[in-house]
């Protein structure tokens, strides 16, 4: 099969598409004839080496949908024939992908397989942050960066849907639009504003009661001071770098909680894997959740696809079709 690895750790350039053996199911597990694959920002510091440096090479790629055509000893669901979507599974940068039985999704009736690829890991990460991390309720307000960013886009919607009051921020006029569509209350263009005033002005001094940081460096040290008393930071990403250390007595002044979540440990149990998924895929089936695919990529166009995702200038969701 076709399919984009990396034998070094770099840039874009280091996305190399070749011929790979074809997978094959072992006990427990399922190959997927891939549809579609999620881009996501995790892929760039899986390329870069950030998370750590395994054995190449190696396939990227944790997301994706697509027919089920083989499965391995002890499954019984889902079936050859199926359509499912998961996340959490490595090498979906691939034609043929090998995923545990028991992270697939099967897709419910009016969602596509290219939904279902753009819906798994942003989707549920939008839906940990709002419902667990920190359950937002209709007295909180919510600072959401990269508000018009495939996470930003979901996450504004559902903390709409439990009633919070929502600040994004974003670069551009176009992006904050897509913002405001998605529901979002009061757009701030860090470009133009900073966004700590525009919190506090907005908030008449109190601060917000989280905020949802993806972006890192750039933004941390303002997301912390933009925090109410007992204010929770929640930091899920580093697109613009990675967060230096914090002491713990940064925190004291205003007794802030600080956390670093991932969806691997919000989607633990199948039990817990079905309630985000089927809560997300079902959102989007009533019409209740919008999703936005912005750009499809062929497959052996994945580093350009990279390059597009690290300009910070796309919206939605980047997907490759192998």
């Amino acid at each position: 099969m076709k399919a984009v690895q990396i034998t070094q750790y770099g840039g874009p350039e280091v996305l190399e598409f070749m011929d790979v053996d074809d997978p094959v199911a072992g006990p427990g597990e399922a190959v997927v004839q891939l549809a579609a694959s999620g881009i996501n920002y995790m892929d760039v510091y899986g390329r870069t080496g950030l998370y750590g440096q395994g054995p190449l090479p190696t396939i990227l790629g944790g997301e994706g949908a697509g027919t089920v055509v083989q499965v391995g000893e002890g499954v019984t669901a889902p079936a050859v024939g199926d359509v499912v979507a998961y996340t959490g599974a490595s090498r979906s940068y691939a034609e043929r992908v090998v995923v545990p039985a028991d992270r697939l999704i099967v897709l419910p009736q009016g969602i596509t397989a290219e939904q279902g690829a753009a819906a798994m890991l942003q989707g549920m990460t939008a839906h940990y942050l709002s419902h667990s991390t920190y359950p937002l309720g209709p007295d909180d307000t919510a600072l959401v960066h990269a508000g018009a960013g495939g996470v930003g886009l979901l996450l504004i919607q559902m903390a709409k849907m439990r009633g919070a009051t929502v600040i994004t921020t974003v670069s551009t006029e176009e992006k904050a639009e897509l913002a405001r569509e998605a529901g979002a209350d009061h757009v701030v263009l860090y470009t133009q504003e900073d966004f700590q005033q525009a919190v506090m002005r907005i908030t008449d001094g109190v601060g917000c009661q989280v905020a949802y940081d993806s972006v890192g460096a750039t933004t941390y040290e303002g997301s912390m001071a933009s925090l109410a008393i007992r204010g929770s930071l929640v930091m899920y990403g580093q697109s613009s770098g990675v967060v230096p250390p914090i002491a713990p007595l940064a925190l004291n002044a205003k007794s802030l909680y600080l956390t670093r979540p991932s969806l691997g440990n919000y989607t633990l149990t199948r039990d817990e894997l079905e309630w985000r998924a089927g809560d997300v895929l079902g959102w989007i089936a009533d019409g209740k959740l919008s999703l936005r695919i912005t750009e499809r990529f062929p497959l052996q166009d994945a580093a350009e696809a990279h390059r597009r995702l690290e300009s910070r200038q796309t919206t939605g969701k980047l997907l490759l079709i192998p």
